[in-house]
């Protein structure tokens, strides 16, 4: 049995009415997680005991008649890079295993277990965030559960935190968006992700990739998960959506690149989602960005991810290089060649960039984008295994439209587009930063129009 993929309000208002129990959605969680052949890949570690106390804790204080927490014994994953007291952060890698166990939670999981989530377990990712397709040599790489039987990638990085609500294993993830590492999981495995504000959610105790890029997310099952799970994460008071009136609200689809290689099934599902849009009253108007071609340039060299791993990394490599994925210690190093003054010029060049990009909107009228999140259908996961060429354009196709988000300094969700049963397609709504709050409400409207039209 697994956990059925409800959003986490049915779950909540389930638990209130006494028609289930935490331990009862706990037990569907670790039973899916145990009987899964997905399992393996999809967690680094399951805290099988400690969910099941912290389970029965929710339940005895909702027994008691207490006022509950809003994740109130919601079994939910982690992905692994985040502290939790007592274990090792591994960040999906072997480098990392006999380290010392973290002394305190991360700012995330503290705020997860106030709370009251029940935290299942840490998730399978690419080895140091540092891909967007979630192979991981040392953990495996779980399928895609659309297309298990051909054998398709999850998307990355956090490609266990799909996975663990793809198949009932939890009701929620977090994962890290540095590039696209929550939105392209969501996108290929046909769930709702969101990327906030970088700096509305504190990376205190988690291990950085680019603390300049760093984001921390929410994958999930609708548009109204991800924002309770945002104000969890980011302090803030839980409140419900107040999705806004698409009559009239304006939205700027860049043609500028996101469009390049887009493959037949994500252009169809992306031109009939616009088709209902419209058709429900949003206004549509495309725009050319000429920021956008740029960013392949401004970061030839590996811009903040590379630079900023290597200085994390650099001393490790030198000793124990030979336990890195090749993949990604290849790439890391791209960043000792940057110098300080490549590293002022691209802090320089991304505010030029930002308000490039700002400004088209406003000439526009515009105050949010939508896109393709990816452009493609999950890839096939032997190809990448096989050609370390292949690997590497694929990945920098899925990363190309979520990184123009993180390199605005913006926010965005992925919402499915596509007709169930086909391949799972994303569409992005996206806005420069601080914007999450009217993301958030219109996504809550389009997910509205996109699921009611079949």
């Amino acid at each position: 049995m697994t956990l059925p993929a409800h959003p986490l309000h049915h779950w909540t208002d389930a638990l209130a009415r006494g028609v289930t129990s935490s331990r009862a959605l706990t037990e569907q969680a670790l039973e899916a997680a145990s009987v899964s052949s997905q399992a393996g890949a999809t967690f680094t570690r399951l805290h099988v005991e400690r969910a099941r106390a912290s389970a029965d804790a929710a339940d005895r204080l909702r027994d008691a008649g207490l006022p509950m927490a809003p994740l109130a014994g919601l079994p939910i994953s982690i992905k692994d890079l985040f502290d939790e007291a007592g274990e090792v952060t591994g960040a999906g890698s072997r480098v990392l295993m006999g380290s010392s166990p973290a002394v305190s939670d991360s700012a995330v999981v503290q705020r997860l277990r106030a709370a009251g989530a029940v935290i299942v377990g840490r998730t399978n990712m690419t080895e140091f965030a540092y891909s967007g397709l979630g192979l991981n040599p040392h953990h495996g790489t779980p399928l895609n559960p659309w297309d298990r039987a051909t054998g398709r990638i999850p998307g990355g990085s956090s490609s266990g935190a799909a996975v663990s609500v793809s198949d009932g294993m939890s009701a929620a993830a977090i994962g890290t968006d540095t590039g696209g590492s929550v939105r392209i999981p969501s996108a290929l495995c046909g769930l709702t992700g969101f990327k906030p504000t970088a700096r509305r959610v504190p990376t205190t105790g988690v291990l950085p990739l680019s603390p300049t890029l760093d984001s921390v997310g929410p994958l999930a099952h609708s548009v109204a998960c991800c924002a309770l799970l945002d104000a969890v994460l980011a302090g803030e008071q839980p409140a419900p959506l107040r999705p806004l009136q698409l009559a009239g609200l304006r939205l700027a689809l860049p043609r500028t690149l996101v469009f390049d290689g887009a493959d037949a099934t994500v252009s169809a599902a992306f031109a009939a989602a616009c088709t209902a849009l419209s058709q429900a009253g949003v206004q549509i108007v495309e725009i050319d960005v000429p920021a956008f071609a740029e960013l392949a340039h401004i970061n030839r060299g590996g811009g903040f991810i590379a630079a900023e791993a290597w200085a994390w990394h650099a001393a490790l490599l030198e000793s124990r290089e030979a336990e890195y994925d090749p993949r990604v210690s290849v790439r890391i190093r791209r960043g000792s060649s940057l110098t300080a003054a490549d590293y002022l010029e691209l802090l320089a060049v991304r505010q030029r960039w930002i308000s490039s990009v700002a400004h088209r909107l406003a000439e526009a009228n515009a105050s949010m984008m939508i896109m393709p999140t990816v452009p493609v259908v999950a890839p096939l996961l032997a190809p990448l295994q096989a050609s370390d060429e292949t690997y590497g354009s694929t990945n920098l196709l899925l990363l190309r439209n979520p990184t123009l988000i993180n390199f605005l300094d913006g926010c965005a969700l992925s919402l499915p587009c596509h007709r169930p049963g086909d391949a799972p397609v994303g569409l992005m709504l996206a806005a420069p930063g601080g914007r999450d709050a009217d993301v958030l409400c219109a996504g809550a409207a389009l997910e509205a129009v996109l699921r009611n039209r079949f």
